[in-house]
This record gives C-alpha cells, structure tokens and sequence, in this order.
C-alpha cells in the first residue's frame, strides 16, 4: 500500500499529441510523440509502444494523460520526456489512457 502523499507525488497531466512519427530505431515498434500538456510543463517529447491499435494520423490531435515527473529516459538516441499511460489488451498490445471529454492541456489528473 501506498499513502496519499506518495500518489500526490505522481504528476499525471492531460496533454494534445501535436506530433507523431514512426521510431525506426527502437528495438520494439514504437512512435516518438510530441505532446503538448500546456502551462507549467509544455511541449513534451515520449515513445510510445502503441502501433498496433493506432496509426500516426489517427494520433494527431488525440488527447492523452501521461505521468510528467519522471526523470527524461534515453531511447535508441531519443530522450523520452514523459511516459503516456495505457492499458494492455487481451493482446498485451497498449490502448491508451484518454479523458472521456475534451480537457484543457496541462489539467492534473488527482
């Protein structure tokens, strides 16, 4: 178990994918995902293992939630800022934590 205080120390925020382009390098396929979460945080860059249920096009503008306070992580040469959440499938294929509504960027998840 873990106590409030802890779960407040996770900072999930709702963020707009601005951008989405294939991760040829990484070794699982992927997506490098430029998302924009708004004031205080910005414009944050992440990998994102979700090609099988979704296409570059079908992200763009699509809004998701992410965990913002995560020290950046190096990837295949590509520094993941942020980890979007998602969940597995009967598959183990990654569907995407999304706000059931439009939500102003930067909105803490809490």
């Amino acid at each position: 178990m873990i106590s409030w205080s802890d779960f407040e120390k996770i900072e999930m925020r709702v963020g707009t994918i601005l951008q989405a382009e294939t991760f040829a390098e990484a070794r699982k396929p992927a997506y490098k995902l430029q998302i924009d979460f708004g004031e205080p945080k910005g414009v944050l860059c992440s990998s994102a293992q979700v090609t099988v249920h979704y296409s570059v096009e079908d992200l763009k503008g699509k809004q998701v939630i992410a965990v913002v306070n995560f020290p950046p992580k190096r990837i295949a040469g590509f520094e993941s800022e942020c980890l979007v959440l998602g969940l597995y499938d009967e598959n183990n294929d990654v569907v995407l934590l999304q706000p059931e509504r439009n939500i102003p960027n930067g909105c803490r998840v809490g």
